[in-house]
């Protein structure tokens, strides 16, 4: 097999979609936005050894790859329309490439995209997508809005993902239940996308979890220029993985762990029973962790005691 029957096999799957005017298989991809419409353009790079092991399966590695760029759409409460996918592959595995494009696939068809275009070349594990959404003109969320008093909230669970990449690691010892839970957190994240449409004109900010929260909350403080004050026994953890941990390895996991993709925003303390319905219609579990202060940068974080929370580090840094 080469480069074009991998493209010709099982890539150019056609997918009826009436905004694209020409899709794989030319020079470039052609879309036609909708009127009314802001389009919203996000590209990721997952590479072997950084993001994810050369011995993971490809379905898992496939679904991950398209998730983490959908999560970027879900954080701007955007939906989802194309992707373009760059593959730097050592070498062509049929069984491997039908697994990873199976599943592949079977995601884009969940959220309704359509994959448009990309690249291929012999190299060592690397994956680019590039990700393109839309929403009502000027509705998008942004980390900007977030104001003094405002609640800050979190979709899901927090430090799963987290632990169930110490684990592979060795660095950490969990039950076999737990542990099948937590590393398919890590390898088959769930982008929160409905919930994002809903938190449309109801969020004043909102990001994705993927480097760690304190980490993504501070950029949330730097964009808004406003300070936080969160409380970690409100951080939303799997009961399971609570049982097992002692709280300060618990609040490292989900204050630094990343690899989450829940959403992280902000909104007025009126809106609370707004943020409730869109949690209720989105199906997806809301926590409130703490509120928005009126000191710049400052992120406060606190036990149950009141007591500052020390971490050793605040995130996931891709140079560190």
């Amino acid at each position: 097999m080469n480069e074009f029957d991998f493209i010709r096999h099982y890539l150019s799957r056609q997918q009826t979609d009436t905004e694209v005017v020409l899709g794989i298989g030319d020079d470039a991809a052609i879309v036609r936005p909708r009127s009314g419409y802001d389009l919203c353009f996000s590209s990721d790079m997952l590479l072997a050894g950084r993001h994810f092991f050369t011995d993971v399966a490809a379905g898992d590695l496939a679904h991950k790859v398209l998730a983490v760029n959908v999560s970027d759409m879900a954080a701007m409460g955007a939906t989802p329309r194309w992707v373009l996918l760059s593959a730097a592959l050592p070498y062509l595995d049929e069984a491997w490439l039908k697994d990873f494009c199976d599943t592949l696939f079977d995601q884009t068809r969940a959220y309704d995209i359509t994959l448009i275009g990309g690249d291929t070349t012999r190299g060592d594990w690397v994956f680019n997508v590039t990700i393109i959404g839309e929403l009502p003109q000027g509705a998008a969320l942004c980390r900007s809005g977030a104001q003094p008093g405002d609640d800050i909230w979190v979709s899901g669970y927090l430090g799963a993902a987290a632990a169930g990449l110490a684990s592979i690691q060795g660095k950490l010892s969990l039950p076999a239940e737990v542990d099948i839970a937590c590393r398919t957190r890590l390898h088959r994240p769930q982008p929160r996308v409905g919930l994002g449409q809903h938190l449309l004109n109801v969020a004043t900010s909102a990001m994705d979890v993927s480097d760690g929260l304190a980490q993504d909350l501070e950029h949330i403080l730097q964009a808004s220029a406003v300070g936080a004050h969160v409380e970690a026994a409100l951080l939303p953890a799997l009961p399971d993985l609570r049982r097992v941990l002692a709280d300060e390895r618990l609040f490292s996991l989900q204050l630094a762990g990343g690899d989450d993709y829940e959403l992280l925003f902000t909104a007025p303390q009126q809106v609370r029973e707004h943020v409730l319905a869109a949690s209720r219609a989105a199906s997806v579990p809301v926590s409130r962790i703490g509120r928005i202060t009126d000191n710049s940068g400052c992120l406060e974080i606190v036990d149950a005691n009141g007591a500052s929370v020390h971490l050793n580090h605040k995130g996931f840094d891709h140079f560190g």
